[in-house]
């Protein structure tokens, strides 16, 4: 019912807001994470210079393949605070939207089911004194607002934008207290800065990548950065991949959250018609995850088995393939050392008719690993990529284990590899051609 429904809203509405702010302790995202590269925030300089590495390795991927990838990482362009409190900003924004769906009685069961009429948001608006009745009817028309006379979360997220008024004033109503409360503290000029010199690093290794013809994946990171991280990433992709996937964003099946999301995201990439592209990963950041869910006091944000983790990352896989099927416009990395995951999104492919020649769905595994799986899909004609970790050997060597946590059974998969280069060693051996590539 509605009122359960605003009930629940309101009811996680404090747990959500405890996850996107600043909590000592967590400043430093180094520790109790061994499966994927975490940088500590030291100055500007320090940023310059992971751009200037990022840039490196575009020139690298664009000069040894045709339809190379990049991986960036946002928490090394600038001060992670700022992914916190714009994340702040679009979880709060999100409740809002609820909240006068709930006094509407509109909410829906998925995401893009909850919608708002119009006229009665104008009113409401007015209402609460954010603006002036004829105010709120110019932010909710356009081209596309208002259109149906409703707007969905899409529709909604769409008015934080740096060309509305209302996203200036970044001040959403308490329905509780009845006050005018600010979604973000001010930041100072030199904070300004700052966060301007950040997205200008992501229009530079953009623009380097579509330069280079390299894909450039944005990786994902700890939960409480994520909207605000995949946010950026879409305006890349609105900008970049008008032709072609030109910018991927990094979706961590981990999530409870993580369908929603992709689902959200593929929608609007219809609406506004340009080019989705997707690395569907597992996650690299449970057990820190769960520490600071524990020790903050929200709900866990990961799904509570494996087996639950594999049917998110199907569930999502299978979205994209459906959307790949029809529009042609979607694409997709997976990134899985899991034979299962592999074996599904053939049988899926043949099943919906999508050609390895298509170049839509790729899939990759680190160098040095799996190679089990990666020669064969390559020999089969499957776009397949080696993800090649770089840097200090004390750096890079704990990113590779993140094979181990990912994947149950490890043991016997790093078994099952050995027998098979044992077996292919013997093959050799008895051909006469130990040394033949």
């Amino acid at each position: 019912s509605c009122t359960s429904a605003a009930e629940k809203e309101a009811g996680g509405a404090d747990q959500r807001e405890k996850k996107y702010r600043a909590h000592r302790g967590f400043g430093d995202r180094r520790g109790g994470v061994i499966s994927a590269r975490t940088y500590f925030y030291a100055d500007e300089a320090k940023c310059d210079r992971h751009m200037d590495t990022f840039l490196r390795c575009i020139e690298a991927s664009g000069g040894s393949s045709e339809d190379g990838f990049s991986a960036i990482k946002l928490t090394a362009l600038g001060r992670p605070q700022f992914l916190l409190q714009f994340s702040e900003v679009l979880v709060k924004w999100r409740r809002f939207f609820h909240q006068l769906a709930a006094e509407q009685g509109k909410v829906g069961l998925a995401a893009l089911e909850t919608k708002l009429e119009v006229e009665k948001l104008q009113a409401g608006v007015a209402n609460m004194g954010i603006a002036t009745r004829a105010e709120s009817e110019h932010w909710f028309t356009g081209e596309n607002l208002g259109v149906s006379g409703t707007l969905d979360l899409l529709d909604w997220n769409s008015l934080i934008d740096s060309r509305t008024k209302l996203s200036r004033l970044l001040l959403v109503p308490n329905i509780q207290t009845g006050q005018l409360e600010p979604l973000l503290s001010c930041f100072t000029e030199e904070e300004e800065m700052q966060m301007k010199r950040m997205l200008q690093r992501m229009d530079v290794l953009a623009k380097k990548a579509v330069e280079m013809g390299v894909r450039l994946m944005v990786d994902a990171e700890q939960s409480y950065f994520q909207p605000a991280i995949s946010r950026l990433t879409l305006e890349l992709q609105r900008r970049f991949s008008r032709e072609r996937a030109a910018i991927f964003n990094t979706y961590q099946c981990y999530l409870k959250e993580a369908y929603d999301n992709v689902m959200v995201d593929v929608e609007l990439s219809r609406r506004e018609d340009w080019h989705f592209g997707a690395k569907l990963v597992r996650g690299a950041y449970m057990d820190q995850e769960r520490s600071r869910a524990v020790q903050v006091g929200y709900e866990d944000p990961i799904n509570p088995t494996y087996e639950k983790t594999s049917e998110m990352y199907h569930r999502c896989l299978d979205y994209i393939l459906e959307e790949i099927k029809h529009s042609r416009k979607a694409n997709v990395m997976v990134a899985s050392h899991n034979e299962e995951t592999v074996k599904f999104t053939l049988n899926r492919m043949t099943e919906l008719g999508i050609h390895p020649s298509e170049n839509k769905v790729y899939f990759g595994q680190l160098l040095g690993m799996c190679d089990q799986i990666t020669f064969p899909l390559g020999q089969a004609g499957f776009p397949v990529y080696k993800y090649v970790p770089y840097g200090p050997v004390n750096e890079v060597l704990p990113y590779l284990s993140r094979r181990a946590q990912e994947n149950r059974g490890f043991m016997q998969r790093a078994q099952r590899e050995r027998d098979l280069l044992w077996s292919e060693f013997k093959r050799r051996v008895m051909a006469g051609d130990l040394f033949c590539l």
